[in-house]
């Protein structure tokens, strides 16, 4: 049953602040008078006028940072959120035409009816040494291997990542999704952390600085967290079809694409600068937390073939599908291929500091 329309606008301003009720206009409010099929050529110019609506919160500072954004020949519009269903809410508004993710969103939107492509593919040179991720357990809980998770409360959110790294969990240790309590909460902010220090929680997985302030502070209420042990390193740029098939957006979001890969690299060379300006001063983390987040996500790795990351999503694909009675879904389908070289080529062309 949909939701009333009070409802439903409620919920895009809770989820979407001023960004997808705030816009004067949507990202994609027109068609393009001849749509660029998906198998046509990207064009190589920008047309004077274009605008992008971006959700890529966190880089958008290093974009920002290196100087790369004044040479975009486009307009764009930053738009204040992240993650998986505020972007995939935000696409539904048709109030945003590109999102920063990991692999699950990709699939997700397919799911709902919101058909999307990956145009941008990162990773992790050395993903088990650096995941994001690890299982948080809560003060006087006794798990010390995935097998022990068996009959405990685990914190659970569908078509997040974090949901899908749970059921990756279980089936690694030889689990099912009945052999535990799984209890849906959203994964944003100190959610899961919060939820495993009351105790609503037995485990949880929590990712970034989450990980050193949790163990910090409850660590001493016996707090741990322990490795998982698989690889969670994606992040993605994904778009809609209906965007890709404006031939002015495909091309700014080509260009978009460039920028985006150089300014991983320009962190990388510049992880001082990238501490002090976004953890300290915009985030208003400590600067120990700082290194300790750059310490730990390691080296960016922008590959110039999709083809073994694809050969991965589908794993995951087959496993969501069994796991949630969904359809199933050819990985393949979720990537449009004609960008597949574009972050690899900026980098080689140089122009990363």
């Amino acid at each position: 049953m949909k939701p009333p329309p009070m409802d439903r606008r409620a919920f895009l301003s809770a989820a979407l602040g001023a960004v997808a009720l705030g816009l004067t206009g949507c990202a994609q409010d027109e068609t393009p008078a001849e749509a660029l099929a998906l198998t046509a050529a990207l064009p190589a110019a920008v047309p004077n006028g274009t605008k992008l609506v971006v959700g890529d919160k966190e880089h958008q500072k290093a974009i920002e940072f290196s100087g790369a954004a004044k040479g975009l020949t486009f307009e764009v519009e930053w738009a204040n959120l992240s993650g998986g269903p505020q972007t995939l809410e935000a696409f539904r508004a048709r109030a945003l035409d590109i999102g920063s993710v990991a692999d699950i969103p990709p699939i997700h939107s397919h799911w709902t009816g919101i058909p999307t492509k990956i145009v941008a593919s990162k990773f992790r040179q050395d993903p088990l040494n650096h995941a994001i991720y690890r299982l948080g357990i809560a003060p006087g809980t006794s798990v010390a291997t995935l097998a022990d998770i068996r009959g405990k409360k685990v914190a659970y959110s569908p078509g997040q990542a974090q949901g899908a790294l749970v059921l990756r969990v279980l089936h690694k240790a030889g689990l099912t999704k009945q052999d535990v309590e799984l209890v849906e909460l959203p994964s944003t902010g100190d959610v899961y952390a919060n939820a495993l220090a009351s105790r609503q929680v037995d485990v949880a997985p929590i990712g970034g600085v989450q990980v050193k302030r949790y163990e910090t502070k409850y660590g001493k209420d016996g707090a741990t967290t322990i490795a998982h042990g698989l690889r969670d390193d994606p992040g993605h740029l994904y778009a809609p079809i209906t965007v890709l098939a404006d031939p002015a957006k495909a091309a700014a979001i080509r260009e978009y694409v460039q920028v985006w890969a150089r300014a991983w690299r320009w962190r990388e060379a510049n992880p001082d600068e990238w501490i002090e300006r976004y953890y300290v001063k915009d985030q208003g983390l400590t600067t120990e937390d700082g290194r300790w987040i750059v310490a730990n996500a390691g080296v960016a790795d922008i590959p110039p073939t999709w083809t073994e990351a694809i050969a991965r999503h589908q794993e995951t694909i087959d496993l969501l599908a069994k796991e949630t009675g969904n359809k199933p879904l050819k990985a393949e389908d979720l990537y449009d291929r004609r960008y597949e070289t574009v972050a690899a080529d900026a980098l080689a062309a140089g122009g990363a500091r």
